[in-house]
C-alpha cells in the first residue's frame, strides 16, 4: 500500500516513517496541503493521509477516486474537512484517529488555564528583561471554584481529572450526559451562569458552531475564564474579543482558532497584514494562543501513528472499520 502523506512537519516524518516501514508500507510526504489544487499528488497512491489544516471538499475527492485512490485516511479526531457524502458516493472510507492520547490534550489546556489566569506568559517577558514587578500580574485562586466542562468524552473526562485535581468544584454539559461519571450534569445556561472556568471539548458540526458567542458571553458569570483545545469555530472569535476586552471575560485560553488555515503549523511573522480578529484577540495581554499543538507530544504522535496505520491495515484485509466515520 502506497501513502501519499499531506502537509508534512518534521515531526510527522519522525513518528510516522519508522513505523510505515515495520507495516511494509510506503509514504510519499508532500509538504502541500491537500485541496481540490494539489490532489493530483497523489497519483499512484492507494491512500492519502491528511490533518486538520488540510481541506477535503467533492472536489478533491472525485480527484482522488478518479486518480485510484482507495481510502482517506486522517490523523487526528476531526473530520470536518472531509466531505463525507461525496466520500461514501464514490465508496472511500474514511478512517480516523479518534483517540490519541486524550490525556496530551486535557494537559494543554489546563496549562493554558493556568498561564492566562497567574499571567505566567506576561511574568515570563517581564523576567526576560530582569523587570521583577509583579504589579498587575494578580490572578484567582482556582481551588473550590466551579469549572464548567462542555462536554464530556474522552478529552472532557481527563481534563475533569485534572480539574478535581487543582480542587474546582465540578458541573457538566453534554448532548448526551454518561451516567457512569458521577457528574452533576446541568443545562447550559445555567452551567454559564454558575462557572468561573468554562472550558469546551466538543466536535465541530452545524449544531455547535458558534455555540460560544454573544448572547452564552452574555450569560456568563463576570471574570470567567474560557479555554478551548478544542475546535476553533466552536467560539465566535469577534464575541471572545468583545468579552475580553470588556473585562466579562477575565482571560482566554486556545490552542485553536477560526481562521487557523490561514496561519497554523507555518511560521507567518513574515505577512503584513493579519486577519482583523485574530489581531485584536492577540494584542490583548488576557489572551493566550498556542498553534494547535496539544497533540504535540511523544505520546500522542505514537499513538495517532500506530492507529492511522492499523486503520490502513484493517482496510487492505478487508477487516472491520472500527475508526470509520460513518
Amino acid at each position: 500500500m502506497k501513502i501519499a502523506f499531506f502537509d508534512t512537519k518534521s515531526y510527522w516524518k519522525e513518528f510516522f516513517e519508522p513505523m510505515a516501514k515495520e507495516y511494509g508500507y510506503e509514504i510519499t510526504f508532500f509538504n502541500e496541503r491537500l485541496t481540490a489544487e494539489t490532489a493530483k499528488l497523489a497519483a499512484g497512491h492507494d491512500a492519502t493521509c491528511s490533518f486538520v489544516n488540510d481541506e477535503v471538499p467533492a472536489e478533491a475527492i472525485r480527484e482522488l477516486h478518479d486518480l485510484g485512490v482507495k481510502v482517506l485516511l486522517l490523523r487526528c479526531a476531526g473530520f470536518d474537512s472531509v466531505d463525507l457524502a461525496v466520500a461514501k458516493e464514490c465508496g472511500m472510507p474514511v478512517l480516523r484517529v479518534p483517540a490519541y492520547s486524550p490525556e496530551s490534550v486535557a494537559e494543554q489546556g489546563a496549562a493554558l488555564l493556568l498561564a492566562v489566569n497567574r499571567k505566567t506568559h506576561l511574568a515570563y517577558e517581564r523576567s526576560t528583561k530582569f523587570n521583577f514587578d509583579i504589579a498587575g500580574l494578580e490572578g484567582i485562586c482556582l481551588h473550590g471554584r466551579t469549572a464548567g466542562v462542555i462536554g464530556t468524552g474522552k478529552i472532557g473526562q481527563c481534563m475533569i481529572n485534572i480539574l478535581k485535581g487543582i480542587g474546582m468544584n465540578i458541573i457538566a454539559y453534554d448532548a448526551f450526559p454518561n451516567p457512569n461519571l458521577g457528574l452533576e450534569y446541568v443545562e447550559l445556561d445555567e452551567l454559564y451562569a454558575r462557572s468561573d472556568v468554562i472550558t469546551i471539548h466538543c466536535p465541530l458540526m452545524p449544531s455547535t458552531q458558534h455555540m460560544i458567542n454573544r448572547e452564552a458571553i452574555s450569560k456568563m458569570k463576570d471574570g470567567v475564564i474560557f479555554i478551548n483545545v478544542a475546535r476553533g469555530l466552536l467560539a465566535d472569535s469577534e464575541a471572545l474579543a468583545e468579552g475580553v476586552e470588556s473585562g466579562k471575560i477575565r482571560g482566554i485560553g486556545m490552542d485553536v482558532c477560526e481562521v487557523e488555515h490561514q496561519y497554523f503549523f507555518e511560521d507567518r511573522s513574515n505577512l503584513t497584514e493579519h486577519d482583523p480578529t485574530l489581531a485584536r484577540l492577540l494584542s490583548n495581554e488576557n489572551v493566550l494562543l498556542s498553534g494547535h499543538l496539544a497533540f504535540l507530544t511523544e505520546e500522542a504522535l505514537t499513538a495517532m501513528a500506530r492507529v492511522t496505520l492499523d486503520n490502513l491495515k484493517a482496510f487492505e484485509e478487508g477487516k472491520e472499520l472500527v475508526n470509520e466515520v460513518k
